[in-house]
């Protein structure tokens, strides 16, 4: 019984001592885009839609990396478990490799084709034209975050998280004066409104990623740390085997981010207001669910490292606290949303109808994160951890775009419903990606040991 108690405990401590950084991390950035969405929202509300249109681009490139970084974190975390540094060298450079592909390739096509995309979302001209200056200077940062996410993110599953915590702080409040300074014009400088939202963000996430490869650099210790060439040495055989989990994964949560962009683009259909109402309320039910989050990834590790070490029902049970956790966090996140949307909503400068448009949608967001925050954690502090990436795939797709997207089109151009109503409509698809993906969970089918 007190074995029992002091595993219980200690699970407990390392789940805590490796999502609380991690939490900060997702508090920093999250408060970063809530800051950027306050500044640029006092410009009005139609440069804040046009933002946010042209950072749909950079969501689907975000979630598509993301992806790819957590289907190949899952034998990276199970080789850390066995302590095999050599493949796990090799997985890095492997990410770093795809995510330089894939940031090229995004980037041209937000140079090439910004108006165009710009008005997938918006119809106002104003709108296409702030929303094209923005991404065009926006979409250079597709580079920088390519290596500094592999980073970062590799170091959870390595469980090294201080230093890139402290890094990416840093990073923010750079982030932040700068734009203090650009968009508005302070110390001298000329205002340049969503311009200066762009050059501010590029110029941070520069100086965050030369901050993390000198971090590397010097520190000898780090996993990560080693000569370019241990880098490169991937296999065919390696790759192969890291793709088999990461692709279902990539494309996931590429499906995932195209669905959320398609739905963006059914909201727009009502009014540019109702665009900006919807970055509003996506900022700060994401900086709601930050400790959601940040336990997913800690778990998602734990996970990895005991199947890493063939202790699957040790795992298993570890997951039931995890859970515990994690309801308990959803009913917290559930009350903060409808405590913060009022004193959220005097801080824009909306009228008086956009006004009630957010209050509105906050209050349904409010209770339609619950399913969508507990299929995330069941999905990504789990699953995936035990390399069932191709169910989550196959659930993802069905739901989000099978399902959300098509409810979210019809409650806006077939019923004209407003916008509270669609999100209230389109959130069914989450609940029921909940309800199978915890039966999913509850089987045990998921465990896997893939090394």
């Amino acid at each position: 019984m007190e074995n029992r108690i002091e595993e219980t405990t200690s699970y407990y401590k390392r789940l805590l001592l490796l999502a609380t950084p991690i939490i900060v991390q997702h508090l920093i950035t999250v408060g970063l885009n809530l800051v950027d969405n306050i500044m640029v929202g006092r410009l009005g509300a139609l440069p804040l839609a046009a933002v946010g249109s042209a950072n749909q681009v950079y969501s689907i490139y975000e979630m598509v990396l993301f992806g790819l970084f957590s289907g190949a974190a899952v034998p990276l975390a199970q080789y850390y478990g066995a302590r095999d540094y050599k493949n796990i060298k090799r997985i890095v450079g492997m990410d770093i490799t795809m995510g330089l592909s894939l940031a090229i390739l995004t980037l041209v096509m937000a140079q090439l084709f910004a108006p165009q995309i710009i008005s997938l979302f918006a119809e106002e001209q104003e709108v296409v034209h702030l929303g094209t200056q923005y991404i065009r200077i926006a979409s250079f940062t597709y580079l920088t975050v390519a290596v500094s996410f592999v980073i970062s993110y590799n170091s959870r599953s390595v469980q090294i998280v201080k230093v890139p915590t402290i890094i990416n702080i840093c990073s923010i409040l750079t982030n932040t004066l700068l734009n203090y300074i650009l968009i508005y014009g302070n110390f001298g400088m000329p205002a340049l409104g969503v311009r200066g939202a762009a050059i501010a963000t590029l110029i941070a996430r520069i100086i965050e990623l030369a901050a993390l490869v000198i971090y590397l650099c010097v520190d000898k210790e780090h996993p990560f740390h080693g000569k370019l060439s241990e880098f490169k040495g991937f296999s065919r055989d390696l790759f192969r085997r890291v793709m088999r989990t990461a692709m279902p994964v990539v494309i996931s949560e590429g499906g995932w981010s195209l669905g959320v962009t398609l739905t963006f683009a059914a909201y727009g259909k009502i009014s540019a207001e109702a665009l900006a109402v919807m970055q509003v309320s996506n900022v700060l039910c994401v900086f709601c669910q930050c400790a959601s989050f940040g336990l997913g990834n800690a778990s998602a590790a734990l996970t990895g490292e005991m199947l890493g070490q063939k202790q699957t029902a040790l795992a298993y049970e570890n997951t039931k606290k995890y859970m515990k956790v994690q309801w308990i966090l959803t009913g917290i996140m559930t009350v903060m949303i409808l405590a913060l949307r009022g004193p959220i909503a005097l801080i824009y400068h909306f009228d008086e109808e956009t006004t009630t448009m957010l209050m509105l949608a906050l209050g349904v967001f409010a209770f339609t994160m619950i399913p969508r925050m507990i299929a995330y954690a069941v999905q990504c502090g789990i699953l995936r951890a035990g390399g069932d990436t191709l169910f989550c795939m196959v659930v993802e797709l069905s739901c989000n775009l099978g399902i959300e997207v098509i409810l979210a089109y019809v409650s806006v151009l077939v019923f004209h419903l407003p916008l509270h109503l669609c999100i209230a409509v389109a959130a069914a698809g989450n609940l029921i990606k909940a309800i199978i993906e915890y039966r999913r969970y509850l089987s045990k089918k998921w465990i896997n040991v893939i090394i």
